[in-house]
């Protein structure tokens, strides 16, 4: 047996920022039958969703 160091990351070093969001009570029954039929967390869809968002959206 190794006597290795466990090296891990500070929370929040890891590139992603925790944020509140206020969102419709509908939006979010959407999204979690949305997780729930894809297996994805409602954190991942939502930074999928917002990811595509971003990307492919235009300001007039």
């Amino acid at each position: 047996m190794t006597n290795e160091p466990l090296k891990i990351k500070r929370r929040g070093e890891d590139g992603n920022k925790v944020i509140t969001v206020r969102i419709k009570e509908d939006t979010l029954a959407q999204l979690d039958r949305l997780a729930a039929e894809t297996n994805y967390s409602r954190n991942e869809l939502i930074n999928i969703i917002l990811s595509h968002g971003v990307k492919n959206i235009e300001v007039e």
